[in-house]
């Protein structure tokens, strides 16, 4: 689908949706009236790729593939130079959810501990209908202790990964409110996911709602997608060449989700979030129009495993454009999603929100950000802060332990600075140790055993 179809879907939508309002009778009156009694609580989607750099999209400066969608909300929104994921999806799953750092709920790869409360349960105490599609993982399949998508805060759910993994693509194996779907074959799976949250969506145009879409897209493997020949030959033969076919399926989805919006006259209504759960895979290259080539870093600390994409898009609220460089974590979606919804969060968290820099106000940016991160017990800890510039790794057991690296000339880390080499490096070593020292109060250790 390309930028312009989806433009004049959206023109035509939006032209449907004003003649249905001129019509006689009271269907007019009820929708106003209904818009007007909830105009204080906007609808709120979240929508995290899989395993996708910020280097993947054009609005970032990508050569190598084609996100016209996401490029649109970027420039009628406003995007973000510096955030950052957890290195992995398990951890930034937690860390987004919850707002909290991985050090104090963290137990296993693909687990969360029912103790846990989440951006679900916030939204349901607000008075908003919850609902997710997409990807799960969160159930313990494998270890740890699990929670399923309904005592995590979702009325309503979608998902890949539950009990079961099996294929997200063709063929797909998901369950919906509780249920195995039996009528999927030859389905593809981010469509079925795409088509549930529209109809949730429209189901819900009368009262807030809060949609959560962690897609399956784009993560390995690289299979072909609906748009391509192979797929309409049958074939699900991996290949990285489909990895491009992915981002652009992927774009098309979230069209059909703001078109979506067009339609039913609710964009002005609706902030929309995009962002990513970790960097791309490794063995994926991105050509960069100032030529660069960025190679995908899935699972390590660097950049090229935690610099995501983050774009806000509400219509006629944002001024169209900005781009704001204040450093973002994961764990401040929480608080902005609740600041935008009208609420409080009633537990610990470690994030701040946004939402002020989101309207192009100063707000409160954070000075830097604190990782921690192991994927599970006995693997390797690894503690760091950092900010736009510059990071520091706490000691520990591990190549990168104690060094301060100037990021923004070298950001592979291959070169690490010497804290006395200069004042600026100087005063980023103070401060940044200083962060380090602050958090570890704060860990519960919680690593729980499998």
């Amino acid at each position: 689908m390309s930028a312009k179809s989806d433009r004049r879907g959206f023109i035509k939508a939006v032209g449907l949706g004003a003649a249905s309002l001129a019509m006689p009778g009271c269907l007019g009156a009820a929708l106003r009236t209904s818009k007007k009694a909830r105009a204080d609580k906007p609808n709120i989607i979240l929508i995290l790729a899989d395993d996708l750099g910020y280097e993947c999209l054009g609005c970032y400066g990508c050569a190598s593939y084609k996100t016209p969608v996401l490029d649109e909300l970027a420039a009628t929104g406003i995007r973000f130079e510096h955030a950052y994921s957890q290195p992995l999806c398990t951890p930034s799953r937690l860390k987004i959810m919850t707002g909290r750092c991985n050090s104090r709920n963290y137990t296993y790869f693909g687990a969360m501990s029912p103790k846990e409360k989440t951006f679900g349960h916030l939204m349901q105490g607000a008075g908003y209908a919850t609902c997710i599609v997409g990807k799960w993982q969160l159930a313990a399949r494998d270890g740890g202790e699990g929670t399923y998508p309904k005592a995590a805060g979702f009325d309503e759910h979608c998902l890949w990964q539950v009990d079961d993994r099996g294929s997200r693509y063709r063929d797909p194996i998901i369950v919906e409110n509780g249920k195995s779907r039996e009528d999927l074959k030859g389905r593809y799976g981010p469509d079925v996911f795409a088509e549930y949250a529209l109809d949730f969506i429209e189901r819900k145009k009368d009262e807030p709602f809060f949609l959560y879409y962690p897609m399956t897209l784009t993560h390995a493997p690289f299979e072909p997608t609906p748009d391509t020949e192979e797929w309409k030959k049958g074939t699900t033969k991996a290949n990285k060449k489909h990895f491009a076919d992915m981002v652009a399926y992927m774009d098309t989805i979230i069209g059909r989700i703001v078109g979506k919006l067009e339609e039913i006259g609710l964009r002005e209504n609706t902030l929309i979030l995009f962002t990513g759960d970790n960097g791309t895979g490794v063995g994926i290259a991105t050509r960069m129009k100032d030529g660069n080539v960025i190679k995908g870093g899935k699972g390590d600390t660097t950049d090229a495993g935690t610099h995501v994409a983050l774009i806000a898009n509400w219509k006629g609220k944002i001024r169209s454009g900005k781009v704001c460089s204040d450093i973002v974590d994961f764990s401040d979606i929480v608080p902005t999603i609740a600041e935008a919804a009208g609420t409080t969060v009633s537990w610990e968290i470690d994030g701040r929100s946004f939402l002020p820099q989101i309207f192009g106000q100063r707000g409160n940016p954070r000075e830097w950000i604190y990782t921690w991160y192991r994927r599970n017990p006995p693997d390797t800890l690894y503690r760091f802060a950092r900010d736009q510039r510059w990071k520091l790794y706490d000691e520990g057991d591990y190549p990168r332990a104690g060094k301060l690296f100037d990021v923004s000339s070298d950001i592979l880390e291959e070169k690490p600075v010497d804290p006395d080499s200069s004042e600026q490096a100087k005063s980023a070593y103070k401060k940044l140790h200083a962060a380090i020292d602050s958090m570890k109060p704060n860990e519960t250790g919680g690593l729980s055993p499998r």
